[in-house]
Formats: structure tokens, C-alpha cells, sequence
């Protein structure tokens, strides 16, 4: 058998197995690559909300990043929720001494229901330490409003923190636009000074629970195969809209389910 591509996940552990550590392996894996992790905080946590965070040293996220990077022939990272920012410093540390070919980054700040998650200081260490080293970035409409300083609500205006974004700091932006209104769903990419849209009819379901875990995962290991940045989103939001469609209907929790992250493998 043919190596895989080898993905490294950045992130942290869901008990629930909806999203974190759990839904980027399970991603990685339905889409035929080789999943390691390194994982930043143990949370208890379900489909009803986040019970509980233990954050992990960031000595040991150092030591974890070390262990498989010296071994393993990483093709692709993917980063996913950081809050703590010696952990940040930690990761981004293990970045420069490896130097990764391709980082796809999901800055968690903004829950769904729009609560933050951050502190502004660690907003500002993950801008000068981890955008700078990140090959892509997948901000929501409530992130990106906060990463330009104003509302960001439509489609152009999408377009224009995008582009700002990507200029500033020397990495590609995907803006997800799954919280605007009416029944059309629209991203934004811009990178390397082009500006690209990917939309889709939003599908009726109330299981969405690690939806942006699951995207930014499936980017890196399409990122890790070979293909562009363009055509690895667009696979990625394929992937994730069957997953979304295979999963509407399922009943895992009390809350907000799951997607069905193994459709390929049936």
C-alpha cells in the first residue's frame, strides 16, 4: 500500500467526539489520510454545550509537537481552538523549528451564538504569531468582525475583511459565511490576489456541531494530497456538505448533533 498523507491536528480533545481532536481524525481518516494529534486541553463537553476545559502545559503541547514531527513526515497541520497564549507561543515555536510546508488554521474566538471565547491580548499574540505562519486561516462571520474591528454581515463585505486580512498578514482567508441570512450559504477565499467564491443551499438541520473543526481538517489533508488552495476548499466544502446532508437526520445527543464524518466509507 501506497504512504497516506500524513495530517497533524492541533487541538483539543471532545469527549462528545462531535468536533476537536475527535472530528479532525475522523475527518482525516474517511478521507484517506494518516491523522496524529497534538492536544491543547482536555474539555467535558456534549451536544448541549462545554461542561468543563483543563488546559494542557505548554511544555507538554511543545513535547507532543516534537515528538511527532521528528518522527512522523507531516505533510499538512491543522490548528484548531487555542485560548491560552503561552500555548500559542508554544505551538507557534514548534512551527518555526519545523517549519511545516502548510498550516490551515481555524481561530476559534467567537462561539456559535456569538460569545466571545478570547481575551483580547491573545486575539493579538495569535495575529503576530500564528497568522504569519499559517498557509490559510477559516474565520466565521463573527470571528472575522472581530479580527477587521467592524460588522461583517454580507457578502461584499466578506470579500473586503478577506482580502484586508490576507494582505496584513501574508496568508490566505477563508471567510465562512454559514450564519448569513436567507437560505444560500457563501465562503470567501482570497489568496495570492485572487478573490474566489464557493456557495451552497443551506441544508435544514440543527446537527452542526463541529462543522468548522471538520472543514478546516478536511482543507489541510486535501492541502497535504497536492491539490491548489482553491480546489482543496472547494473538496473540503463538498466533503462537509454530505457529511452535513448524511448526518441531518441522525439523533446523537439532546443538543446539536454531529455531522456524519465516515460517508465516504460506506
Amino acid at each position: 500500500m501506497k504512504n497516506p498523507v500524513i495530517i497533524l491536528t492541533i487541538a483539543g480533545s471532545d469527549c462528545s467526539g462531535g468536533a476537536g481532536i475527535q472530528a479532525d481524525i475522523k475527518t482525516i481518516s474517511a478521507l484517506g489520510g494518516y491523522a496524529a494529534s497534538v492536544i491543547t486541553a482536555i474539555t467535558a463537553q456534549n451536544t448541549m454545550g462545554v461542561q468543563g476545559v483543563l488546559p494542557v502545559t505548554p511544555e507538554m503541547v511543545i513535547t507532543q509537537i516534537d515528538s511527532v514531527m521528528t518522527d512522523l513526515s507531516v505533510d499538512a497541520v491543522k490548528i484548531g481552538m487555542v485560548n491560552d497564549p503561552d500555548i500559542v507561543r508554544a505551538i507557534a515555536d514548534g512551527l518555526r523549528r519545523h517549519q511545516p510546508r502548510l498550516v490551515v488554521y481555524d481561530p476559534v474566538m467567537v462561539s456559535t451564538s456569538g460569545c466571545r471565547l478570547m481575551a483580547e491580548e491573545t486575539v493579538d499574540i495569535i495575529k503576530q504569531e500564528l497568522f504569519p505562519l499559517s498557509t490559510l486561516i477559516t474565520p466565521n462571520l463573527h470571528e472575522v468582525s472581530l479580527l477587521v474591528d467592524r460588522p461583517v454581515k454580507e457578502t461584499s463585505e466578506m470579500e473586503k475583511a478577506a482580502e484586508e486580512l490576507a494582505l496584513k498578514h501574508h496568508t490566505g482567508v477563508l471567510v465562512k459565511g454559514g450564519h448569513l441570512e436567507g437560505g444560500e450559504m457563501c465562503d470567501v477565499l482570497f489568496a495570492d490576489g485572487h478573490l474566489s467564491r464557493f456557495s451552497d443551499a443551506k441544508i435544514e438541520t440543527r446537527n452542526l456541531h463541529g462543522t468548522g473543526c471538520t472543514l478546516s481538517s478536511a482543507i489541510a489533508t486535501f492541502l497535504g494530497k497536492g491539490e491548489t488552495l482553491e480546489s482543496a476548499v472547494q473538496s473540503a466544502k463538498s466533503y462537509l456538505t454530505e457529511a452535513i446532508r448524511q448526518g441531518a437526520g441522525m439523533e446523537i445527543g439532546h443538543g446539536h448533533g454531529p455531522v456524519w464524518h465516515l460517508h465516504t466509507l460506506r
